[in-house]
């Protein structure tokens, strides 16, 4: 679905400059933001790199095992029948730290590696389960007690007060938490997905040819 997207806006682009004699544009863009994509991609594969080996070292000092305790209420909340020592909720409580503490490049490679642990959870792989699509739409939503990527950002912009944004970010993070979770809840399907953690496959019953 995402191939068909990109290259409809790309193919509405070049059409666009076409009509509009603009396409000399439409070409310099498409060759400096390759460059540019480039260099994003670099940035972030080393930012990726940090936090998987920062994850791997907080898993053998028992770092995850404690934010899994200590999240575990909300786990048991959003995720039912997902078993609190597993791989699946140690890295979502990781990446809900990082979210809380305004890391956002830091919960970009803890999400990966939690929907990576939900998927080996999953059964039904060509369909999301509930618990993947609850985590998605918590980590977009991401409910931040301090803005550090952002409050930085305004700090390099010149501001005074870099945290003076503290009670907006505050009031929206959790509106917008419960907002996606409660149309989590509503547009999920009557049938429920299948979760290994959760579910059950009855035997199938034998038959003779």
């Amino acid at each position: 679905m995402m191939t068909w997207i990109f290259s409809g806006m790309i193919l509405l682009s070049v059409v666009l400059g076409m009509m509009n004699d603009r396409i000399s544009q439409v070409s310099s863009a498409a060759l400096s933001e390759g460059g540019n994509a480039v260099s994003l991609v670099i940035s972030l594969a080393g930012i990726m790199c940090l936090w998987s080996g920062l994850m791997n070292v907080a898993e053998k000092s028992g770092l995850t095992e404690k934010f899994s305790h200590f999240f575990s209420p909300v786990l048991r909340l959003l995720f039912k029948g997902l078993d609190p020592k597993s791989s699946a909720a140690k890295a979502i409580s990781m990446n809900m730290a990082a979210n809380l503490l305004g890391l956002g490049n830091a919960a970009t490679p803890l999400g990966i590696a939690a929907m990576r642990e939900l998927e080996a959870l999953n059964r039904t792989p060509t369909v999301a389960s509930n618990y993947m699509v609850t985590f998605v739409v918590l980590n977009t939503a991401s409910l931040q007690l301090i803005p550090t990527t952002t409050a930085a950002l305004r700090l390099q912009a010149g501001a005074a007060a870099p945290f003076d944004i503290l009670p907006a970010v505050w009031i929206t993070s959790i509106a917008s938490v419960v907002s996606v979770m409660v149309m989590s809840r509503l547009l999920r399907r009557k049938v429920r997905l299948p979760d290994a953690a959760s579910s059950h496959i009855p035997n199938l019953p034998s038959t003779n040819r």
